[in-house]
């Protein structure tokens, strides 16, 4: 919060103009260099620091004592004042002055009108009795924050200036616009030092001129980068599942260099849950972050409800070319966080990842040591879910490095990694729809190295590009899968051999003249590409244990057809945007087993198909990939993503996912659909529409609403929805949410509200990073 003030401008007509050389009054001190300070430049017409100006209707002088009447004027350098009468000693600085009184500090902004008032020039000091007044704004301009222009007004019975320091009493503060401001603060005293703090001592909040709450001492930093120690304000809500809730807080401002961020959230009827932030800057090149939340519901629930996750990151430079940077991601259960999670992606994400790298790179060459654990969570039972670890991993890599022969120029590049996995994961029976008996777990230290050097070349003919490439891989595992499928199996030594060529058409183009809507010209371009792999030497796929990508190559022998369509258009301005995109991908497999990889009946996963889509469709032997279309639009205020899968096995379409975003001034719509229709063995079948639309901003004054929701078609259910309202004024904001989850095992509905004022914060239940706009 900032100091401000707001009055009534005089414009005088002085009678005469009095310049006395008042050489003997002190050099006021150099401008600061605090970097909370404004930068202003000199007032026009100010004097310099030597002189003071003094102009009245009529002046009376005895000794050094000036009596100045009607319209008096006396300005320094970083001053002005104004009054009807004005009694000024010339020696001491001090003057007295009555009626209309007007303050002005030129390199602060803040503004007093009074009644009457004692004042030096000298010093810089006074008091004002019956006083309005105003302060510019200090405007902390972050993205989806509150901010108003208005200066911060005052009133106070008799205020006392030292300086930039102030002490208004029996006063109150508001940067809404007068004379009915839709808040006040209203205290005893305010003790304000501009530009570093206001401190507001046994102070009541008024919204709409009704009490709202009492604080004995409420603290608002103004410097540029604000942090200082304090509790937060707390507020209430409520949960239809936990009942109601009140919300609590402290930040602690370590240092320079620290700072920590504790909240939590009491349940009277189940509990609490806790959330802790810490921050730091260890040095000018090291640095962290660590996120701890954990609830302790006290209803006797199965599967329990409690539990933590902890989220860390971490960077240092070590010297040298040597960094480390570590991800920290660890979950007690997947129910703690479907059961505590804010956001529909947070409910249903069902995975973590955790890594610790230290890396160098060098010229063509890059050396990581690794340490990593992902966790996919298949239910919310516990120990139903899929860990995989490295402990640790080297990797050793050459980005493509050229040479010549014969003319001709190649590349050679290479990756190299050597390490210990270890992967466990439950064991179902075929019947089972629950984990039963124990884990599938390798041993915690399983052997794998890899090698895997590659040369390529191109050549060119006729507007043809081709480039053909050559590499082998060596892996050896110390550890495989056994006939009945644990992780038991003895060593193994898998080595292949891949042959791969693009070709790439001439490119066929043509200028068309473009509707006004799209621009005044459109090109359209086509480019076909075609693309032959052969991978052989990989006939023990199903002894592999999969720890990652390097453990799901296969033989393959295949050919891809690709096509692209693109429509670039240029506005008047010279401006090209690629409007509107349309590319297709086929595959054609001349080995349907993939080297025997392929089991059918079931799911199979492997790296020949993902790179053509993201969605499964190997539950067999086939000839034929599905013919994957991406459709990508991007016009002035809309977008549009469309990614559709045309199965020619089965005749019809398997996949679709579309986006489509739009935003025209305050409205915008937001709509997304996922229709998986393959067949149940590859992936649950599904259709979940998103869709969001509304009118306003968050910045901006006046009214806003939005409504989002996830809807499953396939059960005709509801699982998510938010709505929000929000007001905004010239000087702050209240916004009220509901949202419901419909989880199956979660169906719970929230109230939250938050008042926002511009250019000082916001309370409430409502974080601003969960709002809709």
């Amino acid at each position: 919060m900032q100091l401000i003030v707001l009055t009534t401008a005089l414009t005088p007509a002085y009678a005469q103009d009095f310049r006395p050389d008042l050489t003997n009054i002190p050099v006021p001190l150099t401008p600061s260099t605090n970097i909370n300070v404004p930068v202003r430049p000199p007032h026009p017409g100010a004097p310099d620091a030597d002189h003071v100006i003094i102009e009245s209707v009529t002046q009376e002088v005895v000794g050094a004592l000036r009596h100045l009447r009607g319209m008096v004027r006396v300005e320094t350098s970083d001053m002005l004042l104004r009054a009807d009468e004005v009694d000024y000693n010339s020696d001491t600085g001090d003057m007295e002055a009555r009626g209309h009184v007007h303050l002005e500090q030129y390199s602060t902004g803040e503004k007093l009108d009074c009644d009457h008032a004692t004042y030096n020039v000298n010093t810089d000091q006074g008091k004002f009795y019956v006083v309005t007044g105003s302060s510019l704004p200090r405007i902390h301009s972050n993205p989806g924050t509150l901010t108003t222009t208005n200066p911060f007004y005052f009133e106070a019975a008799w205020v006392d200036k030292m300086q930039d320091h102030y002490i208004l009493h029996d006063s109150f503060l508001t940067d809404c616009l007068l004379p009915r401001p839709w808040w006040k603060m209203r205290g005893k005293e305010f003790d304000v030092t501009v530009n570093q703090k206001v401190t507001a001592h046994h102070a009541w909040f008024y919204l709409l001129g009704v009490p709202v709450f009492y604080t004995p001492i409420f603290y608002k930093a103004l410097e540029k980068q604000p942090r200082r120690s304090g509790i937060l304000l707390p507020s209430v809500g409520n949960s239809t599942l936990r009942g109601p809730l009140v919300n609590y807080g402290y930040y602690w401002a370590i240092n320079r260099s620290y700072d920590v961020l504790y909240s939590g959230q009491y349940y009277p009827e189940t509990g609490t849950a806790e959330h802790v932030f810490m921050r730091g800057d260890i040095n000018a090149t090291s640095k962290f972050q660590i996120q701890f939340d954990t609830a302790d519901v006290t209803q006797k629930v199965t599967p329990s409800r409690s539990g933590f996750e902890i989220a860390a990151t971490a960077k240092t430079v070590l010297g040298n070319g040597w960094e480390a940077r570590g991800d920290l991601n660890y979950l007690s259960s997947f129910n703690f966080v479907q059961y505590y999670a804010e956001s529909f992606n947070e409910a249903v994400w069902g995975e973590t990842h955790s890594a610790g790298y230290v890396d160098k790179h060098f010229k063509d060459y890059a050396i990581y040591f690794v340490v990593q654990q992902n966790v996919n969570y298949q239910s919310v039972t516990p120990g139903d879910d899929i860990v995989i670890r490295k402990l640790p991993e080297a990797q050793f890599r050459e980005r493509d490095h050229e040479f010549d022969l014969g003319g001709q120029p190649f590349w050679f590049s290479f990756q190299s990694t050597a390490g210990f996995q270890s992967r466990s994961q439950p064991l179902v029976e075929p019947v089972a729809p629950a984990p039963t008996g124990p884990l599938l777990e390798t041993g915690l230290f399983v052997p794998r190295a890899d090698f895997a050097p590659q040369v390529n070349t191109a050549f060119h003919w006729d507007g043809f590009n081709i480039v053909p490439s050559f590499g082998i891989r060596e892996t050896v595992y110390g550890s495989s899968l056994a006939s009945n499928g644990t992780y038991t199996g003895p060593g193994l030594w898998r080595n292949s051999h891949e042959f791969k060529v693009d070709i790439l058409f001439p490119t066929l183009q043509k200028i068309f003249d473009a509707p006004s809507w799209v621009g005044q010209k459109v090109k359209h371009v086509i480019e076909p590409r075609i693309t032959y792999t052969d991978n052989a030497g990989l006939h023990n796929f199903g002894q592999v244990i999969r720890f990652d990508d390097t453990d799901i190559l296969s033989d393959t022998n295949q050919v891809e057809f690709s096509l692209t369509n693109r429509l670039l258009a240029k506005d008047k301005n010279g401006t090209v945007t690629d409007f509107f995109t349309w590319q297709l991908w086929y595959d054609r497999y001349f080995d349907p087993t993939f080297g025997g990889a392929v089991v059918p009946g079931q799911r199979n996963v492997v790296q020949a198909i993902l790179d053509l889509t993201g969605y499964s469709f190997l539950d067999g032997l086939r000839h034929s990939s599905p013919v994957v279309n991406a459709f990508r639009m991007q016009q002035g205020r809309m977008s549009l993503d469309w990614r559709l899968d045309y199965d020619p096995v089965v005749h019809r379409v398997i996949n679709s996912s579309a986006s489509v975003n739009w935003r025209l001034n305050k409205y915008f719509f937001n709509f997304g659909d996922t229709d998986l229709r393959a067949n149940a063995v590859l992936a649950p079948i599904s259709n979940q529409v998103n869709t969001t639309v509304g009118y306003g901003q968050t910045t901006k004054q006046g009214w806003g609403a939005a409504l989002g929701v996830f809807y499953d078609v396939r059960t005709s259910t509801i699982d998510y929805t938010q709505f929000q309202v929000t007001y905004n004024t010239d000087c702050c904001g209240v916004s009220v949410q509901y949202r419901r989850f419909n989880l199956g095992a979660r169906d719970e509905t929230f109230y939250r509200f938050s008042f926002t004022i511009s250019n000082i914060g916001s309370m409430g239940s409502l974080p601003r990073q969960e709002r809709m706009f």
